[in-house]
């Protein structure tokens, strides 16, 4: 396979993720400066993955009927659009907040039709699965970067419409890419098998694997009680103090980890990698115990670099323990189902933000996010076929 597969799907993808890195800070960012509290961005960011957990086991399937490299192109065109027309509403001003709600529902929606493809063509292009995975990462994490600082700078600058374009931009890179993009040997769709039929073969492959279907459940939970609240939260806590601007910086920073995180991965391939990336997300309880004790900028600037590496090497390891273990005729599928579960509970925790912060305190529900997120690895250590499961060797 040509050295210039992987790099074209890294840089497609890479552009799509610039703009959904800039999305939620911008939309979060520019919600609370313009005086919404943390309730109406956790809503926001409801809408937007909500549909994407709802329908991502729909683009599993169609992407194993239609191929996954059209369901993704697809996508990126229903996002430009819908981006779109978020630049003509934030430069418009808000009217009807149902009008943001629709489009951010779009964009969850084209989202759930790219995701399980973006997965399912690493091993059509790569023999070192985990190096692909890690430099694919690393190329996602260095757009990341820059992208919530610049959409902090730009909300600061009340300029949230021109995130908006940047992204729309983002995405038709993203397809004009993939459309070039060289692929090895595509599995052939399931021939004369009806849709449920083929939501059924996946949910069954999905089952099959303890240590697969242990992880996602240990992420639901996650998800709701650490995951999903912490951004608008954060928000919540770091704009009217410090300003967006600041807000970009410290999602940034984020990126900043994941991408040392992601390089690291390329070089380290631990016996057993799941074990390895739940270790390694031993320092996300430092981001919010650090807003709850106030620490300036800079520190939670640098606890965001730490949570940032365990987040890219845990990533790496188990993009690669699925795309090495699961069977590609039926990858799309189980990748859905693993995406949906994972992601699923998400915009139940925003959602539940704005209300647990006024039920029980912004500092309680930050405390309680941070002992859910150490909690997680030790789930994931103690799950057995988690913790034992052995890395697939690479293909020569």
């Amino acid at each position: 396979m040509p050295r210039s597969a992987p790099r074209g799907r890294s840089a497609g993808r890479s552009a799509g993720l610039l703009s959904w890195a800039m999305l939620p800070v911008a939309v979060a960012a520019g919600l609370v400066s313009a005086g919404y509290g943390p309730a109406v961005a956790g809503y926001a960011m409801a809408f937007l993955v909500a549909p994407f957990a709802g329908l991502v086991l729909f683009g599993g399937v169609l992407a194993d009927r239609f191929t996954a490299r059209r369901m993704m192109v697809v996508a990126d065109v229903a996002n430009l659009v819908a981006h779109v027309l978020l630049a003509v509403l934030f430069v418009r001003g808000i009217d009807h907040l149902w009008h943001l709600y629709a489009l951010l529902a779009v964009a969850g929606t084209a989202n759930a039709l790219f995701q399980p493809g973006a997965a399912s063509t690493v091993p059509l292009v790569a023999r070192d699965v985990q190096g692909a995975n890690g430099v694919s990462r690393t190329a996602e994490a260095i757009t990341g970067l820059g992208g919530p600082a610049l959409a902090g700078a730009l909300v600061g600058f009340g300029s949230t419409g021109a995130v908006m374009v940047l992204s729309a931009v983002a995405y038709g890179t993203s397809a004009l890419c993939l459309v070039a993009l060289r692929l090895g040997v595509v599995p052939a769709p399931p021939a004369g098998t009806g849709l449920w039929r083929s939501l059924a073969d996946g949910w069954e492959a999905f089952r099959s694997r303890t240590w697969l279907w242990g992880v996602i459940v240990v992420w639901m939970v996650y998800a709701v009680l650490a995951w999903g609240p912490q951004l608008p939260v954060a928000a919540s806590v770091v704009v009217p103090e410090h300003g967006a601007g600041a807000f970009g910086v410290l999602n940034s920073a984020l990126g900043v980890g994941t991408v040392a995180g992601g390089l690291l991965a390329i070089r380290v391939k631990p016996r057993r990698p799941l074990a390895a990336g739940a270790l390694a997300l031993v320092a996300y309880p430092l981001y919010p115990l650090g807003l709850v004790l106030g620490w300036p900028v800079g520190a939670l600037a640098v606890a965001q670099v730490l949570v940032g590496v365990g987040v890219g090497v845990w990533g790496v390891m188990w993009a690669t323990s699925v795309q090495t273990q699961v069977p590609g005729e039926v990858l799309n599928r189980v990748h859905a189902y693993e995406v949906a579960g994972s992601v699923g509970m998400y915009p139940i925790g925003a959602a539940l933000a704005g209300p647990a912060v006024a039920a029980i305190g912004t500092d309680q529900v930050l405390v309680v996010g941070a002992v859910v997120g150490a909690l997680t690895v030790v789930a994931l250590l103690a799950v057995r076929p988690i913790r034992t499961l052995e890395r697939v060797p690479d293909r020569t």
